[in-house]
């Protein structure tokens, strides 16, 4: 059984769909999308305000197949499914409208996470886990304005992790907002760009990062590319994780099936990362308290390499070794 500390780092990619789509549980059953994902049904940004209707319709509907696809077992994988809200009151009613299918929903993706609506996402998800006959869990998203300006960001991030504290046992990932935080600076990045080439983005995400990282997974921002003529937006998207994982980021949010096996395998450990962490975690304490590395090249010290080594070796059962 999986635990809960597996299941956070296992969000993985996350790909987004708009809910109208009517084509996601036939794109489950024939496994189109793979087998080591997640998937968010999005009822905010990609739904215009008068198809909401239509769209928590199709959530249901979308639910419904999903649900008779994993009783009947023909599909070999059922990923995390999250839906994405507009706000907190819509929460209630679509969890209502798919309460007989709530098998095969993991939990919300709570948008513009912030000071002014916290205690509403947070109160509305106690109330459904009242109801629920497992675990409804939240994905909050940090990418409201109010984190931008760096006179009160401190203070901002500070009090939402509180709002965020308070509901701990039921969090998974705290997730950013990319593109939100990008259209406030009107910057864009291209496919030889990673977002920590905008500096003043690339500052933001390091303050969410000292804030939460030490105490929850934080997921990367979304990469908009999926095509070019050379496969380059492949390099920049691979680029880009490389400096997610460095940084701390474990995971992404994605837009295209195209580039959830790219994210898979760059969530991957390397041979020699994957050995020294096993030393690390198997050292014996009563000696010396430093060592070579198992590829000869580097230190291994137990004390200040602990917590990656138990990163390390999570990440490897997860998603596989290089």
């Amino acid at each position: 059984m999986i635990t809960d500390i597996e299941l956070k780092y296992s969000v993985g990619p996350l790909l987004y769909c708009p809910a109208l789509n009517n084509k996601i549980a036939q794109n489950i059953a024939t496994g189109e999308f793979g087998n080591k994902y997640s998937l968010a049904l999005c009822l905010e940004d990609t739904i215009a305000p008068d198809m909401v209707e239509q769209a928590e319709q199709q959530v249901l509907e979308t639910f419904k197949e999903i649900y008779r696809i994993k009783e009947s077992r023909s599909a070999t994988y059922i990923p995390n499914i999250f839906i994405r809200v507009r706000e907190p009151k819509q929460m209630s009613r679509v969890f209502e409208s798919v309460i007989d299918y709530q098998e095969v929903l993991t939990g919300f993706i709570f948008p513009k996470y912030t000071l002014v609506n916290a205690k509403q996402y947070n109160d509305q998800l106690l109330e459904i886990n009242r109801k629920a006959k497992h675990t409804i869990y939240m994905m909050p998203i940090l990418e409201s304005k109010d984190i931008i300006d760096f006179r009160s960001r401190a203070y901002v991030l500070g009090n939402i992790k509180e709002h965020i504290d308070s509901m701990r046992e039921y969090v998974l990932n705290v997730r950013v907002g990319g593109n939100d935080f990008s259209n406030e600076f009107s910057a864009r990045r291209h496919y030889d760009e990673t977002i920590y080439d905008i500096l003043p983005i690339a500052q933001l995400l390091g303050d969410i990062l000292t804030v939460f990282s030490r105490e929850y997974v934080v997921s990367g921002p979304v990469w908009e590319f999926f095509s070019s003529d050379n496969d380059e937006w492949k390099c920049g998207l691979k680029n880009e994780l490389k400096l997610d994982r460095l940084n701390g980021f474990i995971g992404k949010t994605v837009i295209h099936p195209k580039q959830i096996p790219v994210v898979n395998e760059m969530l991957k450990v390397t041979n020699k990362d994957y050995e020294d962490a096993k030393t690390i975690l198997n050292w014996d304490t009563s000696g010396l308290q430093v060592g070579k590395s198992f590829g000869g090249e580097r230190m291994n010290e137990v004390r200040t390499h602990y917590n990656w080594a138990k990163k390390t070796l999570l990440l490897a059962e997860l998603y596989g070794i290089v």
